[in-house]
């Protein structure tokens, strides 16, 4: 019975290793992890009006009141440093969002760390998609249309940020030595923001490809 007992264990601790193997993140080709599955909001978590994130249509849709939306998944620890993140956007009319990264969960308010990329195409915010917001902006004039899918490719490299949309660098940003506070380049994770009732943007296949340091 002893022996029966060990074998059933031994068999149900290598089920579970095997397990765990297949649920471990696994990058794509190109070297790019999925942060987002397409079918729910499973490694992500949301601040205060959390009901301003939902999935459809394989999507995430940011569509409410001011909430931010964080990655807390596997995937490297949800602690970025240096990484190109890629992800599918669409805005529509009078909309605004942005990306943040080397950010961290807050339950309230605007993220106070990190840097926020920002997403709008004909918000009244003069400040359009593919800038580094507040830091090195693109003013007025956005790289694409609404309604239309976009590639918003960002890359970050010790103090270096590279911006790009549809493969056109719209943002190349060298954070200074001096710089202070909780906008500065460091880690942590990625964001979506929600910005109000008025906005809806769409994301889908949002993934991180990390690079050495």
């Amino acid at each position: 019975m002893k022996r029966l007992a060990f074998a059933a264990l031994a068999l149900l601790l290598a089920c579970g290793v095997s397990l765990a193997a297949e649920k471990a993140p696994k990058p794509d080709a190109a070297g790019f992890y999925a942060l987002f599955n397409g079918r729910d909001l499973t490694g992500w978590k949301a601040s205060e009006n959390k009901e301003c994130f939902k999935v459809a249509g394989g999507c995430i849709v940011a569509n409410g009141k001011r909430s931010h939306l964080f990655y807390v998944g596997p995937v490297g620890k949800a602690n970025f440093k240096n990484f190109e993140l890629v992800a599918e956007v669409m805005t529509f009319p009078k909309s605004n969002s942005g990306i943040y990264f080397h950010t961290e969960y807050r339950e309230k308010g605007w993220p106070g760390k990190g840097y926020e990329c920002q997403v709008n195409a004909t918000h009244s915010d003069r400040k359009k998609t593919g800038g580094l917001y507040g830091r090195k902006d693109v003013m007025d004039k956005a790289p694409h249309k609404d309604n239309e899918w976009f590639t918003y490719h960002i890359i970050v490299k010790g103090k270096q940020v590279a911006i790009k949309i549809n493969d056109k660098v719209t943002c190349e940003y060298t954070e200074p030595a001096d710089a202070k506070g909780g906008r500065k380049l460091s880690s942590g994770t990625i964001a979506l923001q929600g910005h109000d009732p008025g906005s809806k943007v769409l994301y889908k296949s949002v993934k991180i490809k990390p690079l050495p340091d």
